[in-house]
């Protein structure tokens, strides 16, 4: 194996660890999200159930989808 072809395997794993790292680390923040919400008092119900909602779509893996998956 050359060292190009080897760079490319390289960087294709490394790729596939920080997509799969993404979609560990969205559910946490979510999470996180909802109790920072639960503990605001300068926010109305309404306005945190609508940032809850938005919260639970995550917004970088649609736009990953959307460019083809060449965001870097």
């Amino acid at each position: 194996m050359t060292a190009v072809a080897r760079r490319r395997v390289q960087f294709a794993t490394m790729k596939k660890v920080l997509e799969l790292l993404v979609c560990l680390i969205h559910p946490v923040a979510v999470i996180l999200m909802w109790i920072n919400l639960a503990g605001r008092s300068d926010l109305t119900g309404l306005e945190k159930v609508v940032w809850a909602v938005f919260g639970l779509i995550p917004l970088v893996p649609f736009l990953y989808v959307l460019v083809g998956g060449d965001l870097w």
